[in-house]
């Protein structure tokens, strides 16, 4: 093969040449500096079954316009900064729908196949209790979303996964507080929860909470119908002939729609209050279906309850111009987990001096952290510094018939110290011991 090579007189040209221009001060032409490797996230919820339409396209709704700004560089103070510490941010979305079993094959598939930096998701409960000793096993950085049961944190102290919205506990304590502060004198109180980890929870600390609040008070009918059950005939009979002033439901998903629309048609909700800790979700799809009076929680201050302020007024707006819409809680659960990540990101970056930080070290990072949200101030405050605390509000049901949209009056706020166990106690111990160390002024 023949080979080309400068003459002499060409290298020597050349050598004059970049004589010349450094004389003149003119530098060489560099090139411009590489783009940092993209954060991958695997983002799972649910985008197929009776979960999907008021929990997972919400929420992956929400990741997507919350990364498109962050990765322009467009989201308000203090999340100005493009994407996690510069680096954009690539998102895999995974189809939550399916058995425990099938929800960890998937986790392991993001972890081992994909190679993501972060695993992001889970609204079951059942999923989260799941994948949570598999994360510590393959040491893969994981940030459970909606998911709100308090065992994950409670039942072995984790590493690698972090929960930025508070559980369940906070739900009911504020439920039964703002049951009582509602109807004087509560004697009977009935609850319909489904029978899986969520459903048992959230009615054991609501019923705890009113065994301290309403000590004189009873428990009757007591029903967990199957997950996505979703027909409620027999539950909605017993219901009917219960004398209970009030009815507690943790129901989520297509089962509280679908026992919205059931137990409204024989007349339940009219009858009796129903308090829905997760109701928010639903009331822009039941809308009149749902009666006047209904209470509401959405597991914090979100949407409707939120407090004022540029990043709430920023979400509501991407989400909105985007799908038309309002976004509900799971939207704000969504930014809540996004902006976690991000605030522990780039806290082990700047420690570490710019430089792309490990997953030990925003590990690190994200234990104990404090940030605010489009809704509300939230820290890591439990769970060895793993599980999220925040305020929380309910608010009553009434349909706007001149504007024809659902809205909350009677709105009451709780704080976090109020509603949440302290650091060093458990759900359950701290209901037991009456929630002596509340702090609700």
């Amino acid at each position: 093969m023949r080979r080309h090579t400068l003459s002499p007189d060409y290298r020597a040209l050349g050598l004059a040449l970049a004589v010349t221009l450094a004389s003149l001060g003119v530098a060489p032409a560099q090139q411009p500096a590489a783009a940092p490797a993209p954060v991958k996230i695997g983002i799972v919820t649910f985008l197929t079954g009776p979960a999907a339409a008021p929990f997972g396209i919400p929420g992956r709704n929400a990741a997507e316009v919350i990364i498109e700004s962050l990765n322009a560089g467009k989201a308000p103070a203090p999340y100005t900064q493009v994407g996690l510490g510069g680096a954009k941010i690539e998102a895999k979305y995974v189809d939550e729908a399916g058995s425990t079993a099938q929800v960890v094959t998937e986790f392991r598939n993001l972890v081992q196949r994909d190679k993501v930096d972060v695993v992001l998701g889970f609204v079951s409960s059942g999923s989260c209790l799941a994948v949570a000793p598999v994360a510590e096993e393959l040491q893969a950085f994981t940030v459970c979303e909606v998911s709100g049961t308090p065992r994950i944190f409670e039942e072995k102290p984790r590493k690698y996964v972090f929960r930025v919205n508070p559980h369940a506990t906070m739900d009911n304590v504020a439920a039964a507080k703002y049951v009582l502060g509602k109807i004087k004198d509560v004697s009977v109180y009935s609850g319909i929860n489904q029978n899986y980890a969520w459903g048992q929870d959230s009615w054991r600390d609501f019923n705890l909470a009113m065994k301290t609040l309403a000590p004189k008070a009873t428990a009757d009918k007591v029903l967990f119908p199957k997950l996505f059950a979703g027909e409620f005939g027999a539950e909605i009979s017993a219901l009917l002939t219960s004398n209970a002033q009030i009815i507690h439901s943790s129901f989520y998903d297509g089962d509280l729609e679908a026992f919205i629309y059931q137990s409204a048609a024989r007349g339940l909700p009219q009858r009796t209050p129903i308090v829905f800790t997760t109701g928010e979700t639903s009331l822009y799809r039941v809308g009149n279906k749902l009666p006047d009076g209904t209470f509401i929680g959405a597991r914090g201050p979100h949407a409707m309850m939120a407090h004022p302020g540029p990043l709430n007024t920023w979400l509501q707006q991407i989400y909105t111009d985007r799908y038309s819409m309002a976004p509900v809680y799971p939207a704000y659960h969504m930014a809540q987990s996004l902006l976690g990540l991000k605030t522990a990101w780039e806290k082990a970056q700047a420690k570490k001096g710019g430089a792309r930080p490990t997953t030990e070290e925003v590990s690190a990072a994200f234990e104990g952290i404090e940030f605010v949200t489009p809704s509300t101030t939230v820290r890591l405050a439990i769970g060895n510094g793993h599980q999220g605390i925040s305020d929380t509000a309910y608010g009553t049901f009434r349909f706007d018939k001149a504007e024809r949209k659902p809205e909350l009056v009677d709105v009451v706020r709780y704080p976090a110290e109020c509603v949440n166990p302290p650091a060093d106690m458990d759900s359950v111990a701290w209901l037991e011991g009456s929630m002596k160390s509340a702090k609700c002024e």
